[in-house]
């Protein structure tokens, strides 16, 4: 269930075409993805929910990189990203910003998304897609959800 609660957006200029745009309050955090033609497909993902912006981490693919850039097809421009050495570094970040974490992830303990309470601020941490999230970054969670799924497979690509 989301809650109304802040309803806090951001003004962004990201170049002479879109001088400022509304954002909806959700930080996307990438945890040592390996693909990063599965980053551009986000960056597009971001782009058309309006979301605030990504972190990347570890060794996920940033921009300006040729394969990102051929999926994201623009949208790396558009949604602004910075790099973190370490997801468990952005994770703390973020929750002291006042944002709640939630780790995206097929663990146990993940609700089905339908039933966690999300009160923006929000940052959603994605793992690796062998790997999930690491370790140390999934005991900074507040909490975790998982996208309902019906087939033999448990999981989507991660774009």
């Amino acid at each position: 269930m989301v809650n109304g609660g802040d309803s806090r957006s951001v003004t962004v200029e990201v170049n002479d075409s879109v001088s400022a745009r509304l954002t909806h309050p959700v930080v996307l955090v990438l945890d040592n993805l390996r693909s990063a033609y599965n980053i551009g497909n986000i960056f597009r993902l971001a782009e058309v929910c309006r979301l605030e912006s990504i972190v990347t981490c570890g060794y996920s693919a940033s921009p300006p990189h040729p394969k990102l850039e051929k999926t994201a097809r623009g949208c790396d421009k558009l949604v602004p990203c910075r790099h973190a050495d370490t997801c468990a570094r952005a994770v703390m970040e973020l929750k002291s910003n006042g944002y709640q974490v939630i780790g995206v992830e097929t663990i146990k303990e993940a609700a089905s998304i339908w039933d966690v309470s999300i009160t923006p601020p929000v940052a959603l941490v994605f793992g690796n897609e062998a790997l999930g999230i690491s370790r140390d970054t999934l005991e900074l969670c507040d909490t975790y959800a998982r996208l309902p799924v019906y087939g033999y497979k448990n999981s989507l690509n991660v774009s």
